[in-house]
């Protein structure tokens, strides 16, 4: 997701940031990952950060991975270049599929580009499906048929992947519009159905509540995760990836 302050600027920007989403300019993509956990965060803002003003859940994340000694490996088409403290003797892998200010069309529209440059994820964490679209007051039926696609691409480069999709954490109380809690009450039910729907007898659609128990406190503006926000994030995640990664 992203500032609202922002909207216009990205409004602007993004047909052109569309030219350049197959790989980060200037970093040499990884090879083929051989990890028995391939993972893809897949998203906006929220999914690439921008440290120091606002923080991606990913790190906190990693720590957890790291700290249980699973076999992993973070997987995308963007580079997050900032600067993260090494961890356990490992330093941070920064690779994923965010890109700040994009609607689930433009990951949508982005996203068979990203996977041709990123390699095929086993997991797919699905971060605030549709919430720059509530906050452009975008079609509500558009961003669900939107997220309903992106989950189909990702089965047909993957028939076996596993994708944990958010409901969505709220943007800040006083930027909580009647149209925008509407919008994300809505998504957030909607992603319980698709969850049922689009699971197959191989791929997994999952669930997990980013919602609920979020508040002001885990923010660094409107939208955007404090340190505080992204540790609740990605414990949350870890609790479902628990029940979902190979050893």
């Amino acid at each position: 997701m992203k500032n609202m302050s922002r909207k216009y600027t990205f409004a602007l920007l993004l047909p052109f940031w569309l030219l350049f989403t197959a790989c980060d300019p200037g970093i040499e993509p990884p090879p083929p990952s051989t990890s028995a956990n391939v993972i893809m965060p897949l998203g906006a803002s929220r999914v690439e950060g921008a440290r120091p003003a606002f923080e991606s859940y990913r790190y906190e994340l990693w720590k957890l991975l790291v700290d249980g000694g699973w076999d992993f490996d973070f997987i995308g088409a963007n580079y997050d270049d900032a600067s993260y403290p090494s961890y356990a003797g490992q330093t941070f892998d920064g690779w994923h599929s965010g890109y700040g200010g994009a609607t689930s069309g433009q990951i949508l529209e982005g996203l068979p580009g990203w996977l041709d440059a990123a390699g095929s994820p086993d997991i797919v964490l699905l971060s605030s499906p549709g919430g720059n679209d509530g906050l452009e007051n975008s079609s509500f039926e558009d961003a669900v048929d939107n997220v309903n696609a992106i989950i189909d691409v990702l089965q047909a480069n993957n028939p076996n992947v596993t994708i944990i999709i958010e409901q969505m954490a709220p943007a800040m109380e006083e930027a909580m519009t009647t149209e925008l809690t509407s919008f994300m009450s809505q998504m957030n039910q909607e992603v319980l159905n698709m969850a049922a729907v689009q699971t197959t007898a191989t791929s997994q659609v999952l669930t997990v509540d980013m919602f609920t128990g979020f508040n002001d406190t885990h923010l660094a503006d409107d939208v955007h995760y404090n340190e505080a926000g992204a540790t609740l994030v990605a414990e949350r995640y870890y609790t479902v990836l628990e029940g979902v990664l190979q050893q």
